[in-house]
């Protein structure tokens, strides 16, 4: 149960702050950067749900994704240690499996691509592509941490630090890949596809 009393602490001004493991960290940590990043993405799905716009399965998977970031915030906050003194938030396989079950669901009924899609559209759907953005930045960020962390499971935290969980990063993969297709859900007929610069016109103007 999160009981949360007082949302100022002051504990960051000194630009420090404690991951999960209550380790201090610099807020400039590429950890406690990646878990920012989610948090963005995780708003901006937010702002997608409120236009609106989505059908009713889109909401319930979205609602889901929406509690399910936060686990992957709590998993990239709290590093990989053998014999942990609380039993951490970690995202599991079967999360992941369901993304891509969703991803088979959504994107059965979709027609096929003729080229690359352009952000926009409809609102929700332009969201999403935000959401979908801000996702593969956090994956890159996550990838990031692990050059400097590793991915193993330390012996003692003290003197090694513990590394990132692979399948956070692998869920946000998946996500994003999800929310692709979500977004051309959203879109419908209203899908704004690339025309690539050989079939455009330069001298041509835009029509009033």
């Amino acid at each position: 149960m999160v009981n949360l009393t007082r949302i100022y602490t002051r504990t960051g001004d000194q630009g420090e702050t404690r991951l999960s493991d209550n380790s201090v960290a610099r807020k400039t940590d590429l950890r406690v950067e990646t878990y920012g990043h989610v948090d963005e993405a995780n708003s901006a799905i937010g702002v997608a749900l409120a236009t609106g716009g989505l059908d009713e399965q889109l909401v319930a998977a979205l609602a889901i994704i929406q509690n399910e970031l936060f686990d992957v915030g709590a998993d990239l906050s709290n590093p990989l240690v053998a014999s942990p003194e609380w039993e951490p938030l970690r995202i599991i396989q079967p999360s992941i499996d369901r993304l891509e079950r969703w991803c088979d669901e959504f994107g059965a009924e979709l027609p096929k691509l003729r080229s690359f899609i352009l952000p926009g559209g409809t609102a929700a759907a332009a969201q999403l592509h935000v959401a979908r953005t801000v996702v593969r930045r956090a994956e890159r960020s996550a990838w990031r941490a692990v050059e400097v962390y590793g991915s193993e499971v330390s012996e003692d935290p003290q003197t090694v630090p513990g590394g990132v969980n692979l399948l956070a990063i692998q869920y946000l993969n998946r996500l994003s890949d999800l929310l692709f297709i979500m977004s051309r859900r959203a879109n419908g007929d209203a899908e704004v596809l690339w025309v690539p610069g050989g079939e455009r016109n330069p001298a041509a103007q835009p029509q009033d």
